[in-house]
């Protein structure tokens, strides 16, 4: 069939069929980008390092390029060639398997200097594969774009031209780095975000990511229809597929099942919000009860203090009275001695 045909042309003039971006490169992009050009209207480039089979290109590796260009002229820009010559030597080193496959950008179209910056890379391999990376996405989907450049014969006679032309790229990872993805997404989690308003996030973004696709799959057969583009057999069988794994949702059964099973879901849902209210009650009242225990407790502790403190002006005062009995007695003493004398 027709897409069949055109993978048999790229093998025969050796251009990619696919390309698979593995996680690792995203996060390197990211990264990138991040440190040099965040909040500017800047862009980061890099090389991409990978493997070529059967014309699928699986793209593991990557490292960022020093890169400027003018924001006037877009055509006038630097790229260090003595920083990629090291990098690229220290890289076959780690792993020699790893081979220059074509280069990145995070800019999410393509731009003026963009093929001569690919022909700089033809130096390394023979049809570099151009990455776009979107590092900010605000649509659902596959942040990346891969393109070749192609020459394009013009029919005047015109000297020919080099031009982009867009090829199926895909996110993939091998089993190793599915479980490293898995454990840094466990890792960034928020604590302060309850599971069920995780799930919830989860839920609305699938929904929106299948709306997405239903709404590019109605597009597609619109254009069909409208013999804006031919009719793919394979396209077609697997859209057939899709439909007849469906469910029948106007059966009887299913409709009772699924209001069964939403009511089992409203009834704990209930019952948790009526046991959650009855237990902040009760920790109300058990709140009351334990302040008026404090302030009764507080009340008594300050009677008690105004009881010593009177008994002890009391005794004060007792013992000044003592001190005076004492001090009169003594004079009573001294003035008995003295009449003693006077009588001798």
């Amino acid at each position: 069939d027709d897409c069949n045909l055109l993978k048999t042309i790229f093998m025969v003039v050796n251009i990619p069929t696919l390309v698979v971006v593995h996680p690792l490169v995203l996060l390197s992009a990211v990264d990138h980008y991040t440190r040099v050009a965040k909040d500017t209207k800047k862009r980061t480039v890099g090389v991409l390092l990978g493997e070529v089979h059967k014309g699928k290109i699986d793209v593991t590796n990557s490292f960022a390029l020093p890169f400027d260009e003018d924001d006037k002229d877009p055509r006038v820009w630097f790229l260090d060639h003595d920083y990629h010559e090291n990098m690229l030597s220290m890289f076959k080193k780690v792993n020699a398997r790893e081979n220059v496959v074509g280069w990145y950008s995070t800019a999410p179209k393509i731009r003026p200097a963009d093929i001569e910056i690919n022909e700089l890379l033809r130096r390394y391999t023979t049809n570099p594969v151009f990455v776009t990376v979107d590092v900010q996405p605000k649509e659902l989907g596959i942040p990346t774009e891969a393109y070749v450049a192609v020459e394009n014969v013009n029919e005047d006679g015109t000297p020919a031209e080099k031009t982009f032309i867009h090829i199926p790229s895909e996110i993939g990872a091998y089993e190793a780095e599915e479980i490293g993805v898995e454990h840094l997404l466990r890792d960034i989690k928020d604590i302060n975000i309850s599971t069920l308003a995780t799930q919830v996030t989860q839920k609305l973004a699938s929904l929106q990511g299948l709306q997405a696709k239903l709404k590019e799959i109605h597009a597609y057969l619109e254009k069909v229809l409208e013999k804006k583009l031919p009719l793919n057999h394979e396209i077609l069988a697997t859209l057939q597929d899709i439909f007849n794994l469906l469910p029948n949702i106007n059966s009887q059964s299913l409709m009772k099942s699924f209001a069964v099973e939403t009511n089992d879901m409203m009834l704990v849902i209930y019952l948790s919000s009526l046991i959650r209210g009855i237990l902040a009650i009760h920790d109300l009242i058990n709140n009351k009860l334990l302040n008026k225990e404090r302030e009764k407790a507080a009340e008594g502790k300050g009677a008690k203090d105004d009881g010593s403190a009177e008994d002890g002006k009391k005794e004060k005062e007792k013992d000044k009275d003592k001190e005076k009995d004492k001090g009169e007695k003594e004079k009573d003493k001294e003035k008995a001695k003295e009449g003693d004398k006077s009588k001798e």
